[in-house]
């Protein structure tokens, strides 16, 4: 669940270096940046700059929720989350647990859950948009998710919460 709260501009410089493979990393971490995330608490403010000071912006209540690390500065991570929103959190607050969060066309279309990485399999299950699972393999086409009462494969194009063709082990 999302619950907005006041907005505010605020600016901070976001440090990445480029490592000798070329790719982005983030100069606090070390990791890739962007890279996926899930929020570790069941409630987590979003601030506008990298500060407890800096206003907040969005008050999350679902741990294990995926959000996009798009950015590093000390001991803050600036994230995306599937709708889009942006700002600040401390990174105490995140967990390198992969999670995705089922997305359709429209709300009330039904994702199948198969089996097996096959759309000839059958269907285990049927998820709503915004249902929360735990990433366990991704083969760059399907993933194997979990979560309460359910345990199957999705397309991976119907998951945010990993990047297009990503393989997860």
């Amino acid at each position: 669940m999302l619950i907005a709260a006041s907005a505010g501009i605020g600016a901070a410089r976001a440090d990445a270096r480029t490592d000798v493979t070329g790719s982005i990393t983030g100069s606090a971490s070390g990791l890739p940046v962007p890279r996926f995330v899930s929020l570790k608490a069941d409630k987590v403010n979003m601030h506008i700059g990298p500060a407890k000071h800096y206003e907040v912006k969005w008050l999350y209540q679902r741990a294990g929720l995926p959000v996009e690390i798009t950015a590093e500065f000390e001991n803050w991570r600036r994230i995306r989350d599937s709708d889009g929103a942006e700002g600040w959190v401390y990174h105490s607050l995140l967990s390198g647990r992969r999670t995705g969060v089922v997305t359709a066309k429209s709300k009330e279309e039904l994702i199948s859950l198969y089996d097996k990485p096959d759309a000839k399999g059958s269907v285990a299950a049927q998820l709503q948009p915004g249902v929360v699972g735990s990433v366990k393999r991704c083969n760059a086409a399907w993933c194997r998710v979990t979560g309460q009462g359910f345990d199957g494969w999705v397309p991976q194009e119907r998951l945010w919460g990993v990047y297009p063709n990503e393989k997860v082990d």
